[in-house]
């Protein structure tokens, strides 16, 4: 799935809206953006699971309600459950206008755990899942505005948006430009910039609409960061020196040296090698996926040189030298290896499948390598 020609259409066209920090919209079809979340699907979350809180939340008036309001207690096995959503109690609250927001669904909630890691992958910066079910004529949380990115969608219903271009004319400067009325549908997404005043209520149906944020990184993270990595030295780990209020000179001068050693420090950064480190470990600080490794592991005796192996959808593989060891960056963890498999790792890495006896290695290493892929949730037995 190409998550940004889904919500945004062209790219490019998304981009210079996203460094110019203007509102997009892009219509596309209904069906690809409601197969993602329906009301089908929230009625089934919120009536026969065991959904539980902080997963969902209720608002009304446009305040929070506590958990108490919409939860009760349980258990398994004899041990005590709370915060499992009562649904005669959130359905009761629905019905007297309430809005019901689900929390977390990149966690959850299958299509859009592979929307999100879609995403996350196309910008490089960690995205989220919210939806938020409001009832006829109801508006959840005043005007307001995110400290991160949005693209939001409609699955359900109609919903009525009150959006300000914060941006609006030629001066970033200027403040907030005029408001502009949006009426989503489904198969039409928008997308807010940080900081972008909205507030929404829905019209004479119920609403479902989904919000990705996308929790941007932005060049302040990533050059603190390096500049925390050059201070961990231990030269700048020393009391500045006393007697600066009476004679500011002595400060200014140690000042100067610690600036100029910074300098120095930061100018030895190698970028190339820095965006490298960054890339790998952004791809994995991110939790696995391994939908389907209870049945892999079934599978994995009868494996043999003709069985056909398939790099998961979402599978990220980073490589890096260290002496004569292969290191291989995965989603969640980081493999050693001897050296000499690089190329076959490369070949796995590289292709979305391949017969177990395809690899540039002799049978018994080809069937030991790619065991331990799919144990360790990069490879997938083809079904």
């Amino acid at each position: 799935m190409d998550a940004l020609a889904l919500l945004s259409g062209d790219a490019q066209t998304f981009l210079a809206k996203v460094w110019a920090s203007r509102i997009h919209l892009h219509r596309t079809d209904p069906a690809e953006l409601v197969g993602l979340l329906s009301l089908d699907d929230v009625d089934h979350l919120l009536t026969s699971t065991a959904i539980r809180t902080p997963a969902v939340r209720v608002v009304q008036g446009g305040s929070v309600l506590p958990s108490s309001a919409f939860t009760r207690s349980g258990s398994i096995a004899g041990q005590p459950l709370t915060g499992l959503v009562d649904p005669r109690k959130a359905l009761a609250l629905f019905d007297g206008g309430a809005t019901v927001v689900l929390q977390g669904l990149h966690r959850y909630w299958p299509p859009l755990i592979d929307l999100v890691r879609d995403l996350e992958l196309q910008l490089g910066h960690p995205c989220q899942a919210n939806a938020y079910l409001t009832p006829r004529g109801a508006q959840g949380f005043a005007r307001h505005s995110d400290t991160h990115d949005v693209f939001v969608f409609q699955t359900h219903g109609h919903k009525h948006w009150d959006v300000v271009d914060v941006w609006e004319g030629d001066d970033p400067h200027r403040g907030e430009g005029p408001s502009r009325d949006v009426l989503l549908e489904p198969g039409l997404s928008m997308y807010l910039p940080t900081g972008t005043p909205h507030s929404a209520r829905s019209e004479e149906d119920v609403s479902l609409h989904v919000t990705l944020g996308i929790n941007r990184v932005l060049w302040r993270d990533l050059l603190g960061d390096l500049a925390k990595q050059v201070l961990a030295d231990e030269q700048y780990a020393e009391p500045v020196p006393p007697g600066y209020v009476d004679d500011p000179s002595v400060l200014a001068d140690a000042l100067r040296a610690r600036l100029d050693g910074m300098a120095e420090g930061l100018s030895g950064l190698q970028p190339e090698q820095v965006a490298e480190d960054r890339a790998a470990s952004y791809l994995t600080g991110r939790p696995p996926l391994v939908r389907g490794g209870l049945l892999d592991l079934e599978r994995l005796p009868a494996l043999d040189a003709h069985t056909r192996v398939v790099r998961r959808r979402h599978a990220t593989v980073s490589l890096r030298d260290d002496g004569d060891r292969l290191v291989m960056g995965l989603a969640d963890r980081t493999l050693r290896m001897p050296g000499w498999l690089r190329p076959a790792v490369e070949q796995i890495a590289g292709q979305r499948e391949l017969t177990v006896g395809d690899l540039p290695l002799d049978p018994q290493s080809a069937l030991v390598l790619v065991r331990r892929l799919v144990r360790e949730g990069l490879l997938q037995i083809e079904r």
